[in-house]
């Protein structure tokens, strides 16, 4: 069947953080990733069944639980090998990463990023006790790329212990080729670097980009990586609560395991259990196919409105996730700036760039909404720029 894509869903007065914590209700908020589409039909349809069910007790995690989420990463991704055993589930992947730096690390410790990144990794970090140390990324023709002298060195620190590998990245846009993934992996086993791979964007890739997890290149890279991974952000489903540790070390899964259960994430809603098991089948991998194809029309949209209405702005190249990277430099303000007046006085929320570690101009736009909302945002930030 096709999914509409387009269908505006009223989502204002719901309790919607997207939407409810904007100062007016002309605000158009392209802001914080979640997505305004109507999840896949057979979610809603298991979640009704249990909802008629009427008693919501204390979920027990069935096998079928660990096979939908064994079977998914092994047909669309090939991720084999994965054990029942070696899934632990949480509430979610930045839970999960502070539960990681927790286990792994000592205070004062470093914890290597590559900037500008997802904000949580900051706080996680640092609510460890842990020290942020920054490969930045080179930023060059509409795109981004690492600095391996750099990022070799930072690794040789004998602080360094943990290093936080965003792919698909947010917010720069980059899926990470296998061969880029194996170079970061192999720089990491060399110095002892363990890495905590935060997939959760897997799902969202543009056409001609192709995600690869990074502990399918190798039995040694899965041994020493934590893959964190959920169905929330593909299936717009956050508020369910759900997420998946993938760690191929037992001694590491068991110091790990401990750590959620010390952060008290150890339970979930039986809702995100059912969730999990419905998105993760063939349905589902028909719906995320429209769903990217819709979100890269939407990419094609925004660039030709920049091209044509702010030419003097430059949109990263987009190759995964919906969330939008654009440079600003030209404008001669700071992000914060821009994203403040946009707010004030043209009613529409992007995300300030600095909240990502970058200290250029950028902007970040979520494309993850019905065309007509996301030309009205564009409408409003032209009358700006």
């Amino acid at each position: 069947m096709r999914y509409n894509f387009d269908e505006i869903i009223p989502r204002r007065h719901t309790n919607s953080v997207k939407w409810d914590e904007a100062a007016d209700d002309n605000m158009l908020p392209l802001w914080v990733a979640d997505m305004d589409f109507r999840t896949l039909p057979q979610i809603v349809e298991a979640l009704h069944r249990r909802v008629d069910h009427g008693i919501f007790g204390y979920t027990h995690v069935p096998e079928s639980y660990y096979q939908a989420v064994i079977g998914w990463f092994s047909r669309r991704h090939g991720l084999h090998g994965i054990g029942r055993n070696d899934i632990i589930y949480t509430s979610g992947v930045v839970p999960a990463i502070s539960a990681i730096v927790r286990a792994l690390t000592l205070p004062g410790d470093k914890v290597l990023i590559q900037t500008p990144v997802y904000n949580c990794f900051f706080s996680s970090i640092r609510n460890q006790g842990c020290s942020i140390e920054e490969n930045p990324l080179v930023y060059a023709d509409n795109t981004y790329t690492v600095d391996w002298d750099d990022f070799e060195r930072r690794c040789a620190d004998s602080r360094v212990r943990i290093f936080i590998l965003c792919n698909p990245h947010n917010p720069a846009g980059r899926v990470w080729t296998a061969d880029e993934l194996l170079r970061m992996g192999e720089i990491c086993r060399r110095h002892d670097v363990f890495v905590i791979a935060d997939e959760i964007h897997c799902e969202l890739v543009m056409p001609g980009y192709c995600y690869t997890p990074f502990a399918s290149l190798s039995a040694d890279f899965m041994r020493h990586s934590a893959t964190c991974v959920a169905p929330t952000k593909a299936f717009n489903i956050a508020g369910l609560q759900i997420a998946n540790i993938i760690v191929g070390d037992p001694e590491r899964r068991e110091r790990i395991d401990r750590a959620i259960n010390l952060h008290e994430v150890c339970d979930v809603n039986p809702f995100g259990v059912i969730a999990t098991e419905a998105a993760y089948t063939d349905e589902g991998a028909e719906w995320l196919r429209q769903l990217n194809e819709y979100l890269y029309g939407n990419y094609q949209m925004l660039c030709h409105f920049i091209g044509e209405r702010m030419p003097q702005l430059r949109v990263v190249r987009l190759e995964g996730t919906y969330l939008v990277w654009v440079d600003c430099s030209a404008l001669g303000l700071s992000s914060t700036d821009i994203t403040d007046r946009l707010y004030r006085h043209h009613d529409v929320w992007f995300n300030d760039g600095a909240m990502y570690g970058e200290r250029q101009p950028f902007i970040r736009i979520n494309i993850a909404c019905p065309r007509a909302v996301l030309r009205e945002a564009l409408e409003r930030f032209a009358s700006f720029a």
